[in-house]
């Protein structure tokens, strides 16, 4: 058998390791010039003149920007259905209630009509994220945002190197919060970067980010607010560094592979993700597959490809459904499409080393699997 293909693997060069030696060597390994220097390759690289911060995690980021757009107890923020739990639990976390909308089943992306609708007098911020590196109908959903006077918190956890009507994600809009996770399109092994337009709110979130603190000239410090400590280290940032440097080949491998991957499922029984254009960077591919109609359910799928050499995974459950969010009165039934994508959905492999023959063998396992069907 071929070697086991798994659903995601970090791409992970001999520059990337010498780079993470020398941080070691230096004696600096935590927060120090190395974030400096990613943070300020981030901003370049996003454009717009923005500000750009560092830190551990995107669930941090998150949760800093709501506090940053000032939500809190009694207040509620618009999420979509489909998403990774951290988008709602950072809500709920910061004392707010998250308001579920359904998501287009093609794009995954929340309604910009779904949140019309549910907009009431509580509703202080809209949180959509950007699917699988697709972004969202910005243009109305800030439109939308504005008419009711709605912070705007961009979950991009997905969307490093997107780009919307040719600006790349980052470069513009409200608070912007992107991942750098083992597994997304680049990495810093954990890792997160907020993207904002106003320098004042950057120098906030520095304080957020490390326990409130502000270094004095006497080299005394004084604390302000009672925060947290999200601070990035040297080492992770070097990767990033890095990474970054070949995020826009990683993003053109990842679309070549995409393509295949539509080239050779066009005529199968699945239904594949809406392939928007030139600016998706493709984080994931996730077509649905009707296992109801096949007599197969995602375990039976799952060990018949691992049987085969390929991993799949599945990305992501309708977040309602968690009993979390049960025993705040959600229920089945109130969110269809999001419903529907967490029964079928399938994360076929894609990552930027993987080669089109990689793409075939996949193709050829589900073939075998479901064409029996």
């Amino acid at each position: 058998m071929a070697d086991y293909l798994p659903f995601t693997r970090p791409t992970l060069d001999q520059e990337m390791i010498d780079g993470v030696v020398e941080v070691l060597k230096s004696g600096w390994i935590t927060t120090g010039p190395q974030v400096e220097r990613f943070e300020v390759a981030l901003a370049e690289y996003f454009g717009g003149g923005r500000q750009v911060r560092a830190l551990t995690s995107a669930t941090g980021a998150l949760e800093l920007a709501l506090v940053l757009a000032g939500i809190g107890r009694g207040d509620e923020v618009i999420v979509p259905a489909m998403t990774f739990a951290a988008s709602a639990n950072v809500v709920v976390r910061v004392g707010a209630k998250p308001v579920f909308v359904d998501v287009d089943l093609d794009t995954r992306n929340l309604r910009v009509d779904a949140v019309e609708a549910a907009i009431t007098s509580k509703t202080r911020a809209i949180m959509p994220v950007h699917f699988a590196g697709l972004p969202v109908d910005i243009d109305s959903l800030y439109a939308l945002a504005k008419m009711h006077d709605l912070r705007v918190i961009e979950d991009a956890a997905h969307a490093i190197g997107s780009s919307y009507h040719g600006k790349r994600i980052g470069s513009f809009g409200d608070l912007v919060c992107f991942s750098f996770h083992a597994n997304k399109n680049m990495t810093a092994i954990e890792g997160a970067a907020v993207s904002v337009a106003d320098a004042d709110v950057a120098r906030r979130l520095e304080l957020l980010r490390f326990h409130g603190i502000t270094k004095l000239a006497d080299g005394s410090m004084d604390v302000s607010v009672a925060a947290g400590k999200h601070n990035m280290t040297d080492v992770s940032a070097r990767i990033g560094l890095s990474q970054l440097a070949r995020l826009d080949e990683f993003n053109g491998k990842r679309r070549a592979l995409v393509k295949r991957y539509f080239d050779n499922l066009a005529d199968s029984t699945l239904r594949l993700p809406a392939q928007g254009d030139d600016g998706h960077s493709w984080h994931m591919f996730t077509p649905l597959v009707p296992f109801a109609q096949l007599g197969l359910d995602f375990a039976g799928l799952r060990d018949k490809m691992h049987a085969q050499g390929v991993g799949i995974g599945r990305h992501y459950p309708a977040v309602p459904l968690f009993s979390l969010y049960r025993d705040m009165g959600y229920r089945e039934g109130q969110f269809p499409n999001a419903e529907r994508i967490g029964r079928e959905t399938v994360t076929l492999p894609l990552f930027p080393a993987m080669q089109v023959a990689d793409v075939d063998r996949v193709c050829n396992a589900l073939r075998d699997i479901l064409g029996a069907r």
